[in-house]
């Protein structure tokens, strides 16, 4: 269906939204920090990035910045733990699409990527 970018520092996380994400067809590419998600978004142009907020090298708020001015139409889904809502509430201010709060749920999740890969825009989860 689309190609998405995954861009999570924690190992579990990333398996279970490729798991999540492969089994809705989707094609998934993963980059373990901000820096690496920059360099592969370069290569790959995805048509949705998904990001964790709290990341080592470069953190989310900084790598949504970077994506929504070079790439301004490109949906960016922040997801974050409920500790760091207003990092969620930043993100959203800085240039995600959406944002979703850990721990979400599988149906929460599709929800949100299918919303942002048909255009919804400033939606929050």
């Amino acid at each position: 269906m689309a190609e998405i970018l995954i861009i999570d520092d924690e190992a579990q996380m990333r398996r279970l939204l490729v798991r999540i994400l492969n089994g809705a067809s989707h094609t998934v590419h993963e980059a373990t920090n901000g820096q690496k998600g920059i360099e592969l978004f370069g290569r790959v142009r995805p048509a949705l990035v998904i990001t964790d907020i709290v990341m080592p090298d470069m953190e989310g708020i900084e790598l949504i910045r970077e994506l929504h001015r070079t790439a301004p139409t490109t949906p960016i889904l922040a997801i974050s733990g409920s500790h760091h809502t207003v990092y969620l509430r930043a993100a959203t201010a800085l240039g995600a699409t959406a944002a979703l709060e850990k721990p979400f749920s599988t149906d929460d999740l599709l929800a949100a990527v299918g919303r942002l890969l048909g255009g919804a825009v400033n939606t929050s989860g």
